[in-house]
């Protein structure tokens, strides 16, 4: 009798450290996993190797669990009639599906995905010395479900599991609100154009090239904006940027005279589709803070600038000289007023 009780534990133990490192291996995520290896330790550089191809270390797993629970019944089975006779092995058989249900499988499986990691790297190393002692058996069943299990590779993470982390994040309090609504900003960027950000042309800032800096005094200085596109013979016809530091020197140093192309920046042209993450890289790499928003047809609509792209990141930002704080939705107002007054019907357009 003492002999069966050993086999049944032995089977049941078995059995259950089988189920609990399968779930455990399953619950633990790659992104966790590559972020513990970057310790460089054993156990989670042969997680890592296991996380990143499954199917051998799952598929010894499964070979082991199942000699356990197949061979395991096989002799006990064997070992009950034997010692309890015909009479009691329907009920000694239903005791032990019970035993099997609740003690390796319920239970193992529910402390598998409760305490995954730490499971999960206490099996990782003696897995791999298990998976290659069964290399050859695990070899054949790999290419009998090959078939089977060939299809697209699921990604790690993708931009929606992200954002709703962190929106799970902020409601635990693992990570801070402003740092949510931050995550959540960056990945406005690519889906919003220059076009969704700019000043459009029907109150953009400008100055004529052929203007002398007497004649735009009063116009610079009542400008809110550092830099000023200007313009040859239409707002088509942007010939570059001036600096309002520039001009107000100039003036002060009594070069009234002088034209307000003579203090010209080039400036740089962006179509209306660009990309605000595109906009934002550009605006780094070429060191500029103001590029001008050309449509379809290569016209002027609108000017963008490095504090609009900035401004999807961290919100509205208003400073002391900022007399209208969504100059923006004035404009888009105008806009639709324009248009409704030519009747025309902006969204039926697009």
């Amino acid at each position: 009798m003492l002999a069966l009780v050993i086999v049944v534990l032995i089977m049941l133990v078995g059995s259950a450290i089988c189920s609990a490192t399968e779930t455990a291996l399953f619950s633990v995520s790659l992104v966790r996993v590559k972020q513990l290896a970057q310790s460089k330790k054993p156990a989670t550089l042969a997680l890592l190797a296991i996380r990143q191809k499954m199917n051998r270390p799952i598929a010894t797993v499964v070979i082991i669990n199942n000699i356990f629970n197949i061979v395991g019944s096989i002799v006990i089975g064997s070992m009950a009639a034997k010692i309890l006779g015909d009479a009691w092995l329907g009920v000694f058989s239903a005791m032990l599906t019970f035993l099997i249900i609740v003690f390796s499988e319920i239970v193992p499986k529910t402390l598998g995905e409760r305490y995954a990691e730490d499971l999960a790297l206490l099996v990782a190393i003696p897995l791999q010395f298990l998976t290659f002692l069964f290399t050859p058996l695990v070899w054949l069943m790999e290419k009998v479900t090959t078939p089977f299990t060939q299809g697209k590779k699921i990604s790690t993470t993708n931009e929606a599991e992200i954002r709703f982390l962190a929106t799970i994040g902020r409601q635990e309090g693992v990570i801070e609100d402003d740092e949510a609504e931050m995550i959540q900003r960056v990945f406005r960027l690519n889906d919003l154009t220059a076009a969704d950000l700019m000043t459009p042309r029907v109150i953009i800032t400008y100055l004529w090239g052929n203007s002398t800096l007497g004649e735009v005094k009063q116009q610079t200085i009542r400008s809110q904006h550092t830099r000023i596109i200007v313009l040859k013979d239409s707002l088509d016809e942007v010939i570059g940027v001036v600096l309002k530091d520039e001009l107000l020197t100039a003036m002060i140093e009594g070069a009234t005279n002088q034209q307000v192309v003579t203090l010209t920046r080039p400036v740089r042209f962006v179509p209306e589709t660009m990309r605000a993450d595109k906009l934002l890289q550009a605006f780094q790499f070429r060191r500029e803070h103001l590029m001008v928003v050309l449509d379809e047809y290569g016209g002027v609509s609108g000017v963008v600038t490095l504090e609009d792209v900035l401004e999807v990141l961290t919100g509205e930002i208003v400073d002391e000289t900022d007399r209208s704080i969504d100059l923006q939705q004035i404009a888009r107002k105008r806009r639709e007023r324009l248009l409704k007054a030519k009747g025309i019907d902006e969204n039926a357009s697009n």
